[in-house]
């Protein structure tokens, strides 16, 4: 994997800066919404990753594009990530009560909080990411950024995945409809942030398009990583309760094809990502090393 001391340090002081930009756009706590407010604030401010603004933050950079502009769209698609979450552990949906190493959402503020406050999480997303017009040289890139977001995480893209993922639970699937729900539920949710931070950079159309399918790879292979850890990792090295799948009577990669030949597919989507983003004239290696990284989480 190449992955050092050096990626390590870069990772974490990466990270560390999205958590910064995260807070500041949260809601306040206060008014007789205050509940709400705080149920979305301890979503948002659980840890986790930063993936998906990390990876939109790199592509940005990648292309040479203004973070400050950039900004209001790392916060939103977390945003947009955490709401999915909040109602993924819902009792009507995957019913767990652990997300990240704490109690998830509607464990502590209940059932109808929880509906809510993801909700309002996602509507406040693009409440946030409205707020990259006023600063924008060129409003058209915050417009087509806009029209990525709402698209990829919305009925064609993430929640489609998700309507899809809860009307087959239980049942048998085709390596077809996982696939469909794996491109819609979770690749489309790292294609939205991916294409947004290029476009915002002024990426033209064929740039964009290599983007895109780089990071339908990268979050297929990022899922059958997760189906992967379900099976060999522990509670305590994921945050969250392991065994869901099999609980769930959840149809994965892992079940379909063996933890073997996941890995083995895993480890080619991830490879033919980095060569796509390698093919661009815009270079950014410490996203090609986090690429690896990412797809490499049980080292």
């Amino acid at each position: 994997m190449g992955c050092c001391v050096n990626f390590q340090d870069e990772l974490k002081q990466r990270t560390e800066l999205i958590e910064g930009i995260i807070r500041r756009f949260l809601p306040k706590e206060e008014g007789f919404a205050k509940t709400m407010a705080e149920a979305m604030n301890y979503s948002m401010c659980a840890g986790g990753k930063r993936l998906r603004p990390l990876l939109l933050m790199e592509t940005n950079r990648m292309f040479g594009g203004d973070q400050a502009l950039a900004e209001p769209f790392m916060a939103a698609i977390e945003m947009i990530h955490t709401h999915s979450l909040i109602h993924d552990d819902l009792p009507a949906i995957d019913n767990d009560d652990y997300r990240r190493g704490r109690l998830t959402t509607h464990k502590v503020y209940g059932e109808a909080m929880g509906v809510l406050s993801g909700v309002a999480l996602l509507n406040y997303a693009y409440e946030t990411m409205l707020g990259a017009f006023d600063m924008a040289k060129d409003p058209l890139t915050v417009r087509k950024a806009l029209g990525i977001m709402a698209k990829k995480t919305g009925l064609y893209g993430m929640l489609g995945g998700q309507s899809a993922d809860v009307e087959n639970d239980g049942k048998p699937m085709d390596k077809e409809m996982l696939d469909y729900i794996y491109r819609h539920k979770t690749s489309a949710l790292i294609e939205a942030p991916m294409m947004a931070g290029a476009v915002l950079a002024g990426a033209d159309e064929a740039q964009s398009a290599i983007v895109e399918k780089a990071a339908e790879n990268i979050g297929l292979a990022f899922q059958i990583e997760d189906d992967i850890l379900d099976v060999v990792s522990t509670s305590e090295e994921l945050g969250k309760p392991v065994h869901s799948d099999e609980k769930n009577h959840k149809v994965t990669y892992v079940t379909l094809f063996g933890i073997e030949k996941a890995a083995a597919r895993a480890a080619s989507l991830s490879k033919e990502a980095a060569d796509l983003l390698e093919s661009l004239n815009q270079k950014n290696e410490f996203l090609i090393e986090l690429i690896s990284y990412l797809i490499s989480r049980r080292n």
